[in-house]
């Protein structure tokens, strides 16, 4: 009677490791929950660490993926997914979730596509950059009509423009000559942003990535820096000058691999709006100041875009699995995108290698970084 008992619990505990997430929202614990759910459906591909803590003490839990967790190996590129950063839009959050339950298992399932992406690519996920707005509006819930509750932070200061600003820099150093890479930071950035603000950019200086979207909602377009444009004056300013980056082709390829696999961004009409091929510049949609997708490109070696996905900021609980089958592709070829191109080691005349070298493309007016 006890080996019977002792195998039906064994079974059900498999059964219980391989149950998918359901499609529901995430409170903060159950975020945690599933990500250690995950972790321990594929311990040899997953490590979670935290990056820092929101104003309200919550832990900003980063999942990794990789053959080998938490060590950086040669020629394999570090990619990152943030979610949340608004936390009325929820939509990311979610998506990130299942994201993280579908390379798990389909790792499991020995799915050749997934496996490689694994063990060629080093994936950081970040589901929830703002817990404490999203437990706000999730206090508040998806059924209330007009503008939810818990868009910035505990301090009520929006994330997405409290990021250094370096444009400024940037268009001050394009005129009279200066650096085009790398900005610094300024000398007291610490005391001019928020605790998340502050442990996303630490994350970023700890990590070489190369290849990152940030997850919003509010809209359905794939957006690319800049953000902001040279003419830029007020914190709210509504002006539609395209501000492209000297990488915009590069930029322009991103957001169209990620439009058109995707199950109805490319088309172009959604939410009552209008973005050919479903994309858009971030300035000649409208302009804004001190956002995380300019400041991974003017601060380290990341491309980062921007992604609206959701007209409603907070979908109902039955939406989400349509959204989650119009998202999965796009979600995967994007990170396909960081092997499309060039890498490689630098090294001195006796092959070792160099740190900190400076690599120029021609005709292109931005240079990278080797680490």
């Amino acid at each position: 009677m006890s080996d019977l008992l002792s195998a039906f619990l064994h079974l059900l505990l498999l059964f219980k490791l391989v149950a998918p997430v359901t499609f529901r929202h995430h409170r903060y614990d159950d975020l945690v929950r599933t990500l250690y759910k995950v972790h321990n459906q594929c311990p040899y591909i997953t490590r979670i660490y935290s990056i820092g803590r929101s104003v309200k003490g919550r832990h900003l839990y980063v999942l990794e993926f990789s053959d080998y967790p938490g060590i950086h190996e040669a020629l394999e590129p570090e990619v990152k997914y943030v979610g949340n950063m608004h936390g009325d839009e929820v939509l990311g959050r979610e998506l990130l979730l299942q994201l993280s339950e579908f390379l798990c298992e389909e790792f499991r399932n020995q799915n050749q596509r997934i496996t490689r992406l694994i063990q060629e690519t080093r994936i950081h996920i970040l589901p929830s950059m703002n817990p404490d707005g999203y437990e706000a509006a999730a206090n508040r819930g998806p059924k209330i009509p007009g503008h939810l509750v818990g868009r910035n932070n505990a301090n009520e200061v929006d994330l997405n423009r409290n990021f250094p600003d370096l444009n400024t820099y940037f268009y001050y150093n394009e005129k009279h000559g200066g650096p085009n890479h790398h900005l610094p930071l300024p000398d007291n950035w610490e005391s001019q942003v928020e605790p998340e603000t502050e442990a996303v950019i630490r994350w970023m200086r700890s990590f070489n990535f190369v290849l990152s979207a940030n997850l919003h909602g509010g809209a359905v377009v794939a957006n690319y820096p800049y953000d902001k444009s040279p003419g830029h004056r007020f914190r709210n300013a509504h002006s539609t000058t395209n501000s492209p980056t000297p990488d915009d082709k590069l930029f322009r390829k991103l957001a169209k691999v990620y439009s058109y696999a995707h199950g109805w961004m490319h088309q172009g009409w959604n939410c009552g709006d209008y973005f050919p091929d479903g994309i858009t510049n971030g300035a000649s949609w409208y302009s804004l100041s001190k956002g995380m997708q300019d400041f991974n490109y003017l601060h380290t070696n990341c491309f980062e875009i921007t992604l609206e996905l959701s007209c409603n900021k907070f979908p109902r609980q039955e939406e989400l699995q349509r959204e989650w089958l119009g998202n999965r592709e796009a979600l995967i070829q994007f990170l396909e995108q960081v092997h499309h191109g060039i890498k490689g080691m630098v090294l001195d005349e006796n092959h070792h290698n160099l740190t900190g070298a400076v690599i120029s493309v021609s005709g292109i007016n931005h240079d990278v970084t080797a680490d």
